[in-house]
């Protein structure tokens, strides 16, 4: 290196220049710089982190808690149980098998409240979308006019009562009967023909409420019918030849017509050579009309519901022979139905058939006319003519 005095070349290793005797100062040894370094972003903690720091610290601030009332006797929590979500003056009667929700609160020394909401429990209640009260019919005529006549009266005694009633109708009585007399009852109501409707009551299983009218009268009257054309003018003709019936069970088609029949001297088993079960007094018109059978039965007068389909039905189907007078079918519940509801859909329909609304609604299901209350006697009458005629229950 060179004096810094002198401009002499020294040694490194000199403290003191030779040549004119300097102080000399070592250098300091040149640090190379820094290398740049990219900062490197912050690192966030993870979310089980922050809840396992916020599970830390919630057990020990309860152990505080836990602690500083372990110092001091506390007095005891005050618990307080009252009911909930029944409105006051609600009447909750032990039928209803429901237990009413009570609200159990625990308060502490410094008030806090913990409420306790139990679920209530309750059965299903009757009347309700979630358990409708089935109405069972058996169509007289075509089935989706039935259907649709029904369920605008369902409609009807929802608007009057808000119940819940679901028309259902069966291919023949005895379905209806069978789902009345059934354990638990399957049709909580139903519209019974006469015979039908004595099956049942003698059964236990059905109670009358309710008579339509047709035509102003409760009762009507049946009819044996053939074609024209056809050269038959008596009952008693009618001996080997095909028989159509709407309904095993249907009084007027087929109850009235077998007695008329026997007395007439001809079994309704044997002397007939076929017994067609047509479905409905609309089809068994049309049965002898489109001559599958010799023969037909109905209520009178069945021969106009077909006209639309049949203009001449009038002319080719002829009745040669009228029943006496059958009570009318109408509204029937099963005996176990509860009172007041039956009172409430009692009511709705007398009210309904008030109307010209509710009258169109029961013409298109059952041609009914109007409505009237009656009870079993009404029918004891009718009980007096099977009884004379030999006919029971059992026979059928």
């Amino acid at each position: 290196m060179n004096c810094p005095n002198c401009k002499q070349e020294i040694p490194e290793d000199k403290k003191f220049c030779g040549h004119c005797g300097h102080k000399l100062v070592p250098a300091e040894p040149k640090v190379p710089p820094p290398a740049s370094v990219s900062p490197q972003p912050k690192r966030a903690l993870p979310s089980w982190a922050w809840g396992l720091g916020g599970g830390m610290a919630l057990i020990i601030l309860i152990l505080i808690i836990w602690i500083s009332s372990m110092s001091g006797s506390q007095p005891e929590p005050i618990m307080v149980t009252e009911a909930v979500g029944v409105e006051e003056g609600t009447s909750m009667g032990a039928e209803d098998d429901y237990q009413v929700p009570t609200r159990t609160s625990v308060k502490t020394p410094k008030q806090t409240e913990i409420v306790v909401l139990p679920i209530a429990t309750r059965e299903k209640a009757l009347g309700t979308e979630e358990d409708p009260i089935v109405w069972a019919v058996v169509p007289s005529g075509e089935t989706e006019r039935v259907v649709s006549g029904f369920e605008e009266i369902a409609a009807m005694i929802y608007d009057e009562t808000g119940l819940v009633i679901t028309p259902f109708v069966a291919t023949e009585y005895a379905g209806v009967i069978e789902a009345m007399c059934s354990d638990p009852a399957k049709a909580h109501m139903g519209s019974l023909a006469t015979f039908a409707y004595i099956l049942a009551a003698d059964r236990g299983c059905a109670e009358a409420a309710l008579v339509s009218v047709r035509y102003g009268s409760a009762v009507y009257n049946g009819q044996i019918f053939v074609r024209a054309d056809s050269g038959i003018t008596s009952i008693e003709e009618l001996a080997g030849k095909t028989f159509c019936r709407p309904d095993p069970l249907s009084t007027s088609g087929w109850i009235i017509p077998s007695i008329t029949l026997k007395a007439a001297g001809i079994d309704p088993d044997t002397d007939l050579a076929q017994v067609v079960d047509a479905g409905s007094h609309d089809a068994s018109i049309a049965g002898v009309y489109n001559g599958d059978c010799d023969a037909g039965s109905s209520y009178v007068d069945a021969r106009t519901r077909v006209e639309e389909d049949y203009p001449d039905v009038m002319d080719v189907i002829t009745v040669i022979e009228i029943s006496a007078d059958i009570p009318n079918d109408g509204v029937q519940f099963v005996t176990s139905f509860d009172a007041d509801m039956k009172d409430q859909i009692v009511a709705a329909l007398l009210a309904i058939a008030e109307t010209e609304e509710g009258v169109a609604a029961l013409g298109e299901a059952y041609q009914w006319n109007a409505l009237e209350e009656q009870n079993d006697t009404f029918y004891d009458a009718f009980r007096q003519v099977l009884d004379a005629a030999g006919v029971s229950a059992e026979d059928f």
